[in-house]
């Protein structure tokens, strides 16, 4: 069920750009020379807009158009948002104006800068943080994300006059949203649900090894026609402080939880968990009951970290090798081979064991994950569900697509600091590859959770480039 590169190319359409447009994509932006040479004397100002009109969701597309500059008038556009630690986050693209003044982003390609092409989002995706090792996280979702759009004059990022400016909010809630936090027995997590008072498919969503309650997917999500359920799991009130050992009971009373809330269809609910959220949810599925369907991003196959227990049964932290860690010139560190084999010896036995689940699964790959092995434990996943009459996981693999994929239009973590390890860490990646993954994976993963949880056709994102033929989708093996 992988798909090649070769694959990618063809059904994204990048096959058409030819050799040589191919190389110059995957070369930095500065390497990347200016297809066309502007020159126009400055106006003294411009108009930005942006559609929709002053703000949206932050996974919703939007159209920017600057009117109001000379004829080919050579510009630079650049995007600004701080975070709510004040970090502050920054991309710039040069462009030419057309003959008549009006420069759409829709239909201009950037000329070098951040990114280079037809990039309509390209001043999202390629922000980049001015701190080293930060990554771009939203810790309250009833506030918006301000984003800055400036129009400089000439070619030049910094140095440039401004001729006009717009500014941009993205939410995280939809309108009609609600949000509800969740203090019921021993669970610690964060209901959100569509403004719709009807029955909806309900998912848990789990995130990785950063501890704490993170909202930002759960929140998004719910915008679609789901009750989506952030769950807690250490380092958070009064739940553990460290990932030293798991109780699948605290698990089991979340969905049980989700299962009795009025607004929420059964029989069961969906999970969809990233890094270790992945196994953890592959272990749910695997001895809870009531779970109908399971996304896993860039997760493992075996209980990475901290012993899980159950009832009784006890699945054992697999052992790692720091000696394998690959550290690069810069010093960052890559972990994608750290952990042992799971089909190797007695290492089997910290195997999660998928045969139990009772519902489908899909694995959401990035090819250049540097933190999992994530394609590796995807594969390995099929043959042993396979291998004992299992229905064949579906499994859609990303080239050039890191750890963090994360709901469109969010930057690209190239490293940062791992808590697990306490180091920086490489996360992998290519930022424009990345980027289209995470488009298509949120796209792919709601087609599965309204197919399998039984939402009917629900919301599903605007027209974007076609992944047809990837892995898991028609005309793939």
């Amino acid at each position: 069920m992988m798909a090649t590169a070769p694959t990618f190319l063809r059904a994204s359409g990048l096959c058409q750009l030819g050799l040589r447009s191919w190389a110059l994509l995957q070369s930095s932006p500065k390497e990347r020379p200016s297809s066309l040479v502007c020159s126009a004397p400055a106006r003294m100002a411009a108009t930005v807009t942006v559609e929709p009109a002053s703000r949206c969701c932050w996974d919703e597309p939007v159209r920017i158009i600057v009117r109001g500059l000379a004829s080919q008038q050579p510009v630079t556009l650049r995007s600004s948002l701080r975070d709510e630690k004040g970090e502050l986050f920054r991309a710039h693209a040069r462009y030419c104006a057309d003959a008549r003044g009006e420069l759409d982003l829709m239909r201009a390609p950037a000329l070098g800068g951040s990114f280079a092409g037809l990039e309509p989002m390209g001043l999202f995706w390629a922000l980049e943080p001015e701190k080293p090792f930060h990554r771009l996280v939203k810790r309250d979702v009833q506030t918006p994300f301000v984003v800055e759009l400036e129009v400089l004059e000439g070619h030049e990022p910094e140095g440039g006059r401004v001729l006009g400016r717009a500014v941009h909010q993205r939410d995280f809630l939809a309108p009609g949203v609600r949000r509800v936090p969740v203090r019921e027995g021993r669970v610690r997590a964060t209901l959100f649900l569509p403004p719709e008072p009807r029955h909806v498919p309900g998912i848990v969503d789990i995130l990785g090894f950063g501890g704490g309650l993170l909202e930002y997917r759960a929140s998004l999500l719910a915008g679609k026609g789901f009750a989506v359920m952030a769950l807690a799991y250490y380092n958070y009130e009064d739940l553990p402080k460290a990932p030293e050992n798991f109780h699948l009971e605290y698990f089991e009373e979340a969905v049980n939880y989700l299962l009795s809330h009025p607004q929420v269809k059964g029989p069961g609910v969906g999970l969809l968990g990233i890094s270790k959220g992945g196994d953890l949810c592959l272990c749910m599925a695997s001895f809870l009951k009531g779970i109908t369907a399971s996304v896993i991003i860039n997760g493992s196959v075996i209980n990475a970290v901290g012993d899980l227990h159950y009832k009784g049964e006890t699945l054992p932290a697999v052992g790692l090798h720091l000696n394998r860690i690959k550290v690069t010139k810069d010093g960052l560190a890559d972990f994608s081979r750290v952990a042992n084999n799971p089909v190797e010896g007695s290492f089997q036995k910290s195997f999660i064991p998928l045969e139990r689940a009772e519902s489908p699964f899909l694995f959401l790959v990035g090819q250049d994950d540097c933190i999992f092995n994530s394609e590796f434990y995807a594969n390995e996943a099929s043959k042993r569900l396979q291998a004992h009459g299992k229905e064949k996981p579906q499994i859609i693999c990303y080239p050039a697509a890191g750890h963090y994929i994360e709901p469109p239009y969010f930057p690209l973590c190239r490293a940062s600091l791992s808590i697990l390890f306490s180091r920086p860490a490489i996360w992998g990646g290519e930022p424009r590859a990345h980027a289209m993954a995470q488009v298509d994976a949120w796209k792919q993963l709601q087609i599965f959770f309204h197919k399998h949880l039984g939402g009917g056709k629900g919301i599903i994102p605007p027209k974007v480039r076609s992944f047809t033929g990837l892995c898991g989708i028609p005309g793939a093996n």
